[in-house]
């Protein structure tokens, strides 16, 4: 029943698409000109996606940490290491610098030289005052030095917060208005006007401003990706364009094909804007990717309707075969590409869940596309010229065609041998795979910002957040002596790890306290014992501006501290041994009975949500197998061809993970999307070509060899130009100056280049050798479901 419909369907479909062709092309314009008016809603993400889902416990202790804290990551820092700035001209131009900044609505509170303040003891009322470290701007050198000498020497407090003793790097830390962290305003801001604020300060000076933080990050991260759009979208239409007049040394074919693929890229930007999502790094791959994938759809039908052509000459029947034979089977290998991507749908980050679904629907609108604009475009032109036909004999694909054959018939031990021989050696490359990555590591090496954030990294061990939160489950608990000492020993540990900066916390200020209660001698910044503890709190209770530096530290009812440091861009196996570290020294100095204390942050969330990203990105690509292989049975009703349609599949993404191994590509987040969507990708060249096969079958009389020699020659064509426009065409992805994508396009152009080696090779070879019982049983008399409809019209025609 079901073959019946599927043999009856396709041919009512021609005739709907050719006999209603003028209404079908202004219904394609009309839903074209709906999606270009979607475009008003695309925008470019300036949020940072959290990979970790809302439930997640790292997810729900950084929310807790926020809402009390606040968001931590709004601070843009901008630094000099030059002795040049201690020059009175430079050094208060510097300080202007920062009051320039600071008169910004989109900017908090500055902390710099400017605005510095020195906590000292209030003589009348034995309090605490905090006292500007600028009493008025420098005039000469003698002023300066002495600035300098008692910033460096006599104020610890401030040590690696707005300075480095050791190279002499002054720094300036510029809190953004958290409202707008999250909002254009910032991009604009760090973009316009911080820039040419920077830009004037370095004409007047001749100084090298270095400026990073995570907002500013995010935002050239943003404008990078936002200028690759462009960049990939004509690389893909040129490459694909060459390839295909190449192949086919037609003009008119080139064209059409073009056509369809740019009104699937505007689909592509009108479904991102339809549905609102944002453009990520992610989202930002899909229309280069439609092109990619588009192009193999219109090869296989132009190249169907010109072989029919220069069967019969008959245009008429040729646009019919070409729906009626091919549509299926494109159909079943878009759905097949479709569920590669579709995979990412079931998983909690929202980064994937929107790049599986807008890339899904786009790839099913792209085939709709080319099934429905090619065969009417054609029908208004005159037949192909005979030139025009030419590529279909070739010398030099007839040469590769035979060699094919040559493989098959004369050397399947030779191949299968060989076969073991690559998946031994893959598998032993496997081993040598490592599970790693960076925050930073797929950034754009060559970029300002990258070169930034490493000169942050050796001036101030990093910046990339790190926070300890201390819940001593009481009211002014933090205040303790017992509490405020067991913070001191936990922030000597931390301060002892190379890869984290020097902690700062409630405690660093008590010390200065105790400092200033001393009339600021440097030796006296440390924790007060239990006698000086009393005088030292007292003087602190009549403080009229102490309590304005502490809010920074501990919350409002004193319960709940946080202690800050930052993380260098470490790899993510030294995360985990940090992180084990700092947990192991939480658990010695804080008993679990008394204490909550967790790690939160950014860099935290980097952690686990690598982690977590890659365990699920796993899962999708067994979802995916999984599914592909239910979708074969369901068109084979054979576990035999289940079998035999995986294997020339799997294999090459085996030998991808082995070359990883073997050339140092770690497995994270950016690799690991390699392998479901080459796979979804490789396995629509073993459909073309099994549902060839099966209708050879049918043809010949159930003989297999003849069979299976017929379905290379006819799609072996076809299958090679399409794996070559898709190595070329995912190629363009390496010029992207993310590692990220560089390492996507490179590897999946890789794993589909061997995915077209094993099905014109290994897949013949296989059904030549496993399926000969399968033929001789009752499965192969008729199959379930017709992927292609049989050679009727030809039986007819005779």
């Amino acid at each position: 029943m079901v073959a019946k419909l599927a043999k009856g369907f396709w041919p009512k479909v021609a005739r709907i698409i050719l006999r209603n062709r003028i209404l079908i092309l202004l219904g394609i314009i009309g839903f074209t000109v709906f999606m270009a008016l979607q475009w008003k809603n695309i925008r470019f993400s300036n949020t940072e996606s959290n990979i970790l889902p809302d439930d997640h416990p790292a997810t729900i202790q950084y929310n807790a940490f926020t809402k009390i804290f606040g968001e931590e990551g709004n601070a843009i820092v901008l630094a000099v290491r030059d002795s040049a700035l201690f020059t009175p001209e430079n050094f208060n131009r510097w300080n202007r610098l920062a009051k320039q900044l600071e008169a910004f609505p989109e900017i908090d509170f500055v902390v710099a030289l400017e605005n510095l303040k020195v906590l000292e003891k209030d003589s009348q009322t034995q309090g605490f005052v905090m006292e500007p470290f600028l009493k008025s701007p420098p005039k000469t050198k003698q002023e300066i030095d002495s600035l300098k000498n008692h910033l460096f020497n006599e104020l610890p407090f401030y040590d690696n917060l707005v300075y480095n003793p050791k190279s002499g790097t002054i720094q300036t830390i510029a809190y953004l208005d958290k409202d707008i962290l999250n909002t254009a305003v910032r991009n604009e801001f760090i973009l316009n006007d911080l820039a040419d604020l920077v830009k004037t300060f370095e004409e007047d000076t001749q100084l090298d401003v270095r400026i990073s933080g995570m907002p500013y990050i995010r935002t050239w991260n943003t404008k990078s990706i936002t200028d690759e759009i462009g960049v990939f979208i004509v690389a893909a239409l040129l490459v694909t364009s060459l390839i295909f007049f190449f192949f086919f040394r037609s003009f008119r074919a080139t064209f059409i094909s073009m056509f369809v693929v740019i009104i699937g890229v505007m689909w592509a930007f009108g479904i991102l804007g339809l549905l609102q999502y944002e453009i990520t790094i992610l989202t930002a791959l899909i229309p280069p990717l439609i092109i990619v994938i588009g192009i193999p759809n219109c090869i296989f039908l132009i190249n169907k309707y010109q072989q029919e052509v220069n069967k019969h000459g008959n245009q008429a029947k040729s646009l019919q075969r070409v729906i009626s034979k091919i549509g299926n089977a494109t159909l079943m290998t878009n759905i097949t590409t479709a569920s590669g991507f579709a995979t990412f749908i079931i998983l909690d980050s929202d980064l994937l869940k929107e790049f599986g679904i807008v890339a899904s629907i786009n790839i099913i609108g792209i085939f709709i596309l080319s099934l429905l604009i090619i065969p009417i475009i054609y029908s208004f032109m005159p037949l192909p010229k005979t030139k025009h036909l030419k590529h279909l004999n070739k010398r030099w694909m007839d040469f590769f065609v035979n060699w094919m054959e040559r493989m098959v018939r004369d050397h399947r031990i030779a191949v299968y041998l060989t076969t073991v021989g690559v998946l031994v050696l893959s598998i032993v490359g496997i081993y040598q795979i490592k599970i790693t990555g960076s925050r930073i590591e797929d950034l754009p090496k060559n970029t300002h910002f990258y070169k930034d954030i490493q000169f942050f990294e050796e001036e101030f061990d990093g910046i990339m957040p790190m926070e300890i939160v201390v819940d001593t489950e009481r009211k002014n608990g933090v205040l303790k002596p017992a509490t405020l000492k067991r913070m001191d020993q936990l922030g000597t540990i931390i301060d002892e790890i190379p890869e984290l900066s020097r902690p700062i916390s409630v405690v660093d200020l008590i010390k200065y306290s105790k400092q200033a209660f001393y009339n600021g001698i440097p030796k006296y910044y440390q924790l007060p014992t239990s006698q000086e503890n009393t005088f030292i709190m007292d003087a602190a209770r009549k403080s009229s501006s102490d309590g304005n530096l502490l809010e920074s530290f501990v919350d409002s009812t004193g319960q709940t501290a946080r202690l800050t440091t930052f993380m260098q861009d470490v790899k993510i196996d030294r995360m985990e041994e940090i992180e084990k570290d700092v947990q192991q020294a939480i658990d010695k100095f804080f008993p679990s009975e008394r204490y909550n204390v967790y790690m939160t942050g950014k860099a935290l969330l980097f952690l686990k949500g690598t982690r977590y990203l890659v365990k699920n990105l796993l899962m999708s690509l067994a979802l995916a197998i999984g599914l592909i292989s239910l979708f074969m049975a369901y068109l084979f009703r054979s576990f035999r061809m289940v079998i035999i349609s995986l294997v020339p599949n799997l294999l090459p993404l085996i030998v991808t993970a082995g070359v990883m191994g073997y050339l140092g590509i770690p497995i994270k987040p950016s690799t690991i999307l390699v392998f479901s969507i080459a796979f979804g990708i490789s396995v629509d060249d073993t459909i073309h070509f099994l549902a060839k096969y099966r209708q050879e079958l049918a043809t010949h009389r159930w003989h297999i060899k003849r069979s299976v020699y017929a379905a290379l020659r006819e799609t072996g064509v076809s299958m090679f130009y399409t794996s070559i426009v898709l190595f070329f065409g995912f190629s363009v992805f390496i010029i992207s100056s993310f590692g990220g994508t560089k390492a996507l396009g490179g590897l999946v152009s890789a794993t589909l280049l061997f995915a077209m080696l094993s099905n014109l090779i290994l897949l013949p070879s296989l059904l030549l050798s496993l399926e000969r019982s399968i033929a001789n049983k009752q499965v192969l008399k008729k199959p379930q479901i017709d992927i292609l409809p049989k050679e009727e019209d030809n039986i007819k025609e005779k």
